[in-house]
């Protein structure tokens, strides 16, 4: 039922995992062990911003250059992006209000529209979207360390290690793990800070030939560099995950999305900024590795090793990230029993979700190994978008059924609601004209969980 149209018991069930709704009797959720709420509004900030910074920012700036040729459109491609995400962070920060819930973006899609469409994205996120993308940001993680600490271990088995060895980390407890990825959050700003000053302070201006002013084909290019932009701005959504683990989610969760998101625009402008004044538009298209080209041109053998620093780093932190927050949606569908019971068991004395936390390293570890991931990464590219617009939608949903939240409205809505949607669903349909193979079969994938999701639906009832 609408926990807001049933205001006598709303207050109770805000503060219990949403899957108490359907699990055990009242008498055993009594001993069952919870979740503890120990997230404040900075160690969310550093989960947001955390879920966005990857190493795509040392490598995504030629992209864009290579569909748009001046400084202008550049720069005006990445706050367009920043833009876009804020939006998207207005509008989770409101469902925070109206859905204080684990799970986060999972709760939003099973509330507004039928818990299929929540589960088919948790499906997707166990499977797919997130294991596939840790295993191929582990092994990221493992060949920028090899150029700092030589050792002889096979990639694969590095990356299952790493894998494994966070996930263990964040059993310890939620407290443990998200200081664990704020301190490298801090480590993560303070190396780009570095690169940024690096590049103002050492880096001669290039001369930048005059352009051509608007016209139709820089327009259509415009639109074609955001979607690279608006790849690289994804996961600020995560945070939502760890709702259920935040003091106050409906105050937390909101202020930690827009100050990330905020934060993340400005570092991004700061190394585009910083690469088209060191390279110029056409230097930054000529090149995939623009940071490290511009910073070792600068310093040489130290800039590279700097370089590869800051990677392992900025890798490292986002995987942290991805092990401490996806798990708690599918403790969730454990919860809704769309799931094995077994994973949504927590410890008594760390309240973390281990089961979960477990399951996803090893499967995230799996296709490590057995080198999947590139393929898998190809296949769900927008699969995520298309969760993006739907949750976007859900704003409409629940503002016609109870009004707008207390604590916090989104801006402008229904405006920046619209807009967000539509950019989101613009990414899909551009995936699916340029990589129609690739959309179509995970597709075909997502779909694949329809009579998965039957039968825990009926298993759950008998």
């Amino acid at each position: 039922m609408d926990c807001l149209l049933e205001s006598a018991q709303c207050s109770e069930r805000m503060n219990e995992p949403d899957g108490d709704r359907d699990g055990p009797n009242p008498g055993d959720l009594a001993h069952k062990p919870k979740l503890a709420r120990r997230i404040g509004v900075f160690d969310a900030t550093m989960l947001v911003m955390g879920g966005i910074i990857g190493s795509g920012i040392f490598v995504n700036p030629y992209v864009v250059a290579r569909q748009v040729h001046t400084p202008a459109l550049i720069l005006g491609a990445w706050v367009a992006g920043g833009l876009t995400a804020l939006a998207g962070a207005f509008i989770y920060a409101e469902l925070a209000v109206l859905r204080p819930h684990l799970g986060g973006q999972y709760a939003y899609l099973r509330d507004a529209y039928h818990p299929l469409i929540a589960f088919l994205y948790g499906w997707a996120l166990l499977l797919v979207m997130q294991t596939g993308g840790m295993a191929a940001v582990a092994v990221t993680f493992v060949r920028y360390a090899k150029q700092l600490v030589n050792f002889r271990i096979p990639e694969a088995a590095a990356a299952a290690t790493v894998l494994m060895l966070l996930s263990c980390i964040n059993c310890l407890g939620v407290v443990l793990g998200s200081k664990l990825q704020s301190l490298l959050m801090i480590v993560k700003i303070a190396t780009i800070a570095g690169l940024i000053g690096i590049g103002f302070t050492a880096t001669p201006v290039v001369r930048i030939d005059s352009s051509p002013g608007l016209n139709r084909r820089s327009m259509v290019g415009f639109g074609a560099a955001l979607i690279p932009v608006l790849f690289a701005y994804g996961g600020w959504q995560t945070a939502s995950f760890m709702s259920g683990e935040m003091r106050e989610p409906r105050r937390d969760l909101a202020r930690a999305l827009v100050f990330g998101v905020v934060g993340v625009t400005l570092v991004y402008l700061a190394v585009n900024l910083v690469c088209v004044r060191g390279l110029g538009p056409q230097g930054l298209a000529a090149t995939d590795a623009p940071v490290y080209t511009l910073i070792s041109g600068i310093v040489g053998t130290a800039g590279a090793r700097f370089m590869s620093f800051a990677i392992a780093v900025s890798t490292l932190g986002f995987l942290s990230q991805g092990i401490l927050t996806a798990p708690r949606v599918y403790f969730a569908m454990a919860n809704d029993g769309l799931f094995f019971r077994s994973i949504g068991l927590v410890t008594r004395t760390t309240h973390a979700p281990y089961a979960a936390i477990l399951l996803q390293g090893f499967l995230a570890s799996l296709i490590a190994v057995v080198g999947a991931y590139e393929q898998i990464l190809s296949y769900v590219v927008s699969i995520d978008f298309i969760f993006f617009g739907l949750t976007g939608l859900a704003l409409y949903v629940f503002r016609r059924r109870a009004g707008p939240g207390d604590a916090f409205r989104t801006p402008l809505h229904p405006f920046t609601t619209f807009f967000f949607v539509t950019a989101c669903w613009t990414v899909v349909i551009a995936s699916f004209y340029h990589y129609p193979r690739n959309c179509f079969t995970g597709l075909t994938f997502l779909l694949a969980g329809v009579p998965v999701y039957f039968y825990w639906s009926r298993r759950k009832r008998v």
